[in-house]
C-alpha cells in the first residue's frame, strides 16, 4: 500500500479535525497516511512515499530547524525550496514588483529604529510568524496604544525578528478576510474569516488564535488576484499540491493580497463537502506522478 506522512507538531500528534477529514479519502484511494510530527527524531521520513506539510504550526520560533528539515525529506510536498520562501513574508516585496496588490508595509529590521505614524490603526507582527501570534493592533493617536505599538516592535527586532508595520483597512471588520484555495493546482474552495484583531499583542501559549470560519463564493476580482498572484510565485502554481490565497478589501475596496499560504495553511476542509476527496485525489496524483520519475 500506498504510504503517505502528513507532517504535524508535536502539540497536535494526530492532526488538527480538519485534515483528519483527509484520512478516510486517502485510505478509499489505497494509501495510508500517517500523522507524524516533523520533529519525531525516530521518524522515517525515506519510508513514505510522499510527504505532506499540515498542522506544522511551531515551526516560526524554530525556522532554522524546520527548514534544515524540509530541505532533507524526500518526496516533500510543497517543495523545501518554496517553503523556505514562504515561511518569511517579505516575499511581499516580491509580488509588490510583480505588480500584485499587497497590502501596504513598512519593515522594520532587527536594529533599525523605527518612526511610527503620527495617526491611524495600524497592524504590528513579525515576518516570521504563524495563527496571527504575536500579532496585535494599534491606535496610533492615543498615547498608551503609541506606547505599545513601539514596545511591540521593539521586543520582536530584539528577538532578531524582522518586523511588519501595516494600517488596518477597517473594511475587514465587515467584509472580513476571503482565503481562496487551490488544490492540486486547481481552485477547489473558498472560506471567510471574519476579523480577529481587536487590540495590542497579549502574547499566547497557544498554537493560533481562534477563528470565525464560514463558507464564502469568492468575486471574480478575488478569483482574478489569487490567479495573478499564483501566476506570480516562484514556482508554477499548476504544480503546487494546495495553495491558499488570502485577501481583504484595500482603501479602494478592490482586494489585496494579505498573505500566500504555501507551507502549512488550514485548507478548510470542512467548508466545501467535496474538498476532502479533491485534495486526496491530489495526492494520489501526485504520488503517482512521482512513482513515474526515474
Amino acid at each position: 500500500m500506498t504510504r503517505v506522512a502528513l507532517a504535524t507538531c508535536a502539540q497536535m500528534p494526530d492532526l488538527q479535525d480538519d485534515d483528519a477529514l483527509l484520512l478516510e479519502p486517502l485510505r478509499e484511494r489505497g494509501i495510508d497516511a500517517t500523522p507524524v510530527p516533523w520533529d519525531d527524531a525516530e521518524a522515517d521520513w525515506a519510508s513514505f512515499d510522499l510527504v505532506v506539510l499540515r498542522s506544522t504550526w511551531d515551526y516560526a520560533r524554530r525556522r532554522d530547524e524546520f527548514l534544515a528539515w524540509a530541505r532533507h525529506v524526500p518526496s516533500l510536498a510543497n517543495p523545501a525550496e518554496l517553503v523556505e520562501w514562504n515561511t518569511d513574508k517579505t516575499y511581499l516585496r516580491e509580488l509588490a514588483a510583480a505588480g500584485v496588490p499587497v497590502v501596504p508595509t513598512t519593515w522594520v529590521d532587527p536594529g533599525e529604529a523605527v518612526a511610527l505614524p503620527a495617526d491611524g490603526e495600524y497592524v504590528v507582527k513579525p515576518a516570521v510568524g504563524a495563527g496571527s501570534l504575536d500579532t496585535g493592533r494599534y491606535r496610533l493617536d492615543e498615547s498608551a496604544h503609541r506606547e505599545l505599538a513601539a514596545a511591540h516592535v521593539e521586543r520582536l527586532t530584539a528577538q532578531g525578528r524582522t518586523v511588519m508595520l501595516q494600517p488596518y483597512l477597517a473594511a475587514v471588520d465587515e467584509a472580513g478576510e476571503t482565503a481562496v484555495l487551490y488544490l492540486g493546482g486547481r481552485f477547489s474552495h473558498a472560506i471567510r474569516k471574519g476579523p480577529m484583531l481587536d487590540g495590542p499583542d497579549q502574547g499566547s501559549g497557544e498554537l493560533f488564535r481562534p477563528e470565525q470560519i464560514d463558507a464564502r463564493n469568492p468575486s471574480s476580482a478575488e478569483l482574478d488576484l489569487a490567479r495573478r498572484t499564483l501566476d506570480a510565485l516562484p514556482a508554477d502554481g499548476a504544480d503546487l499540491l494546495y495553495a491558499r490565497v488570502d485577501m481583504i478589501p484595500g482603501a479602494d475596496g478592490a482586494p489585496v493580497v494579505l498573505e500566500v499560504e504555501l507551507t502549512e495553511p488550514s485548507l478548510f476542509l470542512d467548508h466545501d463537502a467535496a474538498a476532502p476527496a479533491r485534495f486526496a485525489d491530489a495526492v494520489a496524483a501526485r504520488v503517482s506522478e512521482s512513482a513515474r520519475l526515474p
